[in-house]
């Protein structure tokens, strides 16, 4: 795709550099420069452009998005900052920005931006998923890979996956991944980073599906800064439609983190070790605390039967007062040959065998993400 682009910046040396570089890049013509926005509002119609770089260091750009994006509806927005942050970035993405680039830019930088929003990244719509397992050996691990093939699938998007159990992650291992960078790495970098920048730190395991590793060794988990790794959730959200997030057993600042930051918190428990009732119910009065916690947090059991008596019967235990506080939202099969097989071959169970009860019950998972309506950050 061509791309007839509309410059607006306000520092006129910047300007110059800008406009060489767009000149410079295949595939993209510089049609028109402004350096007020108000001058390209008025002006910037007879270009046609596709692509418009608005500079938003001057604060009277910030509130204008949605002007331009009425203006020229035919046309993709990046906003053009000095410094990537948090907050200002998901307030020009719901304002209508397709995303932004850090000044100064290259034409790899312009380049690999428009690529990327082009497959559906940096368009707003993006969910956090969050699985927490209040005791561990839960088997989300197998839960998360499968299940990011299946909203990959599904969707047709960008799906995303952070290891953050940060002492004992094995994301890596379980997609037989050597990174060269991982968490580590990526939260100690984000101040200085983009969400361009960042993509290279999450390793592709197909052309949709990416990972972020944990940490190579389990004393490097207390290098990870809780604040920082909040920064780098809001950061990822922004390339990826779907970002799932292992973390690790138990309550801690990361698992904390990501929960608050997250659109659905899944809480998993395997059966097998026989307190995993108990541990449920402590999990859930805990998350309780939330105004919208019937919509944040769904329940999973792995290895249990998949069927209707199976789900009654475990939600009469969660129940031990009497109330009706807690649902059962979704079960997983006991599948460990599948697994086992599945990862011999080099390939998901879901994939191995589509119709076996663990890919049913993993595609259900998929359909409600992707059907449910959005509430919280980047909805539309």
């Amino acid at each position: 795709m061509e791309y007839r682009v509309l410059l607006v910046e306000a520092n006129r040396l910047m300007m110059e550099r800008l406009s060489n570089v767009v000149r410079e890049t295949a595939d993209f013509e510089l049609v028109g420069r402004f350096q007020s926005a108000q001058d390209a509002l008025a002006k910037g119609r007879v270009y046609d452009p596709n692509l418009i770089l608005l500079d938003m260091e001057k604060e009277e750009n910030k509130g204008m998005i949605p002007i331009f994006v009425q203006a020229f509806p035919n046309a993709s927005i990046l906003c053009l900052t000095n410094r990537w942050d948090a907050n200002t970035a998901s307030h020009m993405v719901q304002a209508g920005a397709k995303g932004y680039l850090l000044k100064p830019f290259t034409r790899l930088d312009l380049a690999e931006t428009v690529q990327t929003f082009s497959k559906g990244s940096m368009a707003g719509k993006s969910e956090v998923l969050a699985f927490f397992s209040p005791k561990g050996k839960s088997g989300k691990t197998t839960m998360i890979a499968n299940l990011a093939f299946s909203l990959a699938r599904k969707s047709r998007s960008q799906v995303g996956i952070i290891d953050a159990d940060l002492q004992f992650g094995d994301m890596a291992v379980f997609f037989n991944l050597m990174p060269k960078s991982t968490i580590v790495e990526a939260v100690r970098d984000v101040t200085f980073l983009s969400p361009l920048t960042l993509q290279p730190y999450f390793v592709p395991v197909t052309g949709q599906v990416s990972v972020l590793c944990g940490t190579k060794k389990p004393e490097f988990a207390e290098m990870v800064d809780t604040k920082q790794f909040s920064d780098l959730i809001t950061m990822a959200r922004e390339l990826y439609r779907y970002l799932l997030i292992d973390l690790p057993r138990g309550f801690g600042p990361i698992s904390i983190a990501a929960c608050e930051a997250s659109d659905l918190t899944y809480l998993v428990a395997n059966l097998e070790t026989g307190f995993e009732i108990m541990h449920m119910q402590r999990a859930l009065e805990i998350f309780e605390d939330w105004q919208d916690f019937d919509d944040r947090v769904r329940t999973v059991f792995t290895r249990v039967p998949c069927n209707e008596d199976s789900r009654l019967r475990l939600e009469q235990q969660l129940r031990y007062d009497a109330s009706d506080r807690y649902r059962v939202n979704d079960l997983l099969p006991n599948a460990y040959g599948l697994v086992s097989d599945a990862a011999d071959n080099g390939r998901m169970a879901a994939e191995l065998d589509p119709g076996s009860e663990l890919a049913i019950q993993i595609n259900k998972l998929a359909d409600h993400i992707i059907n449910r309506p959005q509430t919280r950050w980047g909805a539309s």
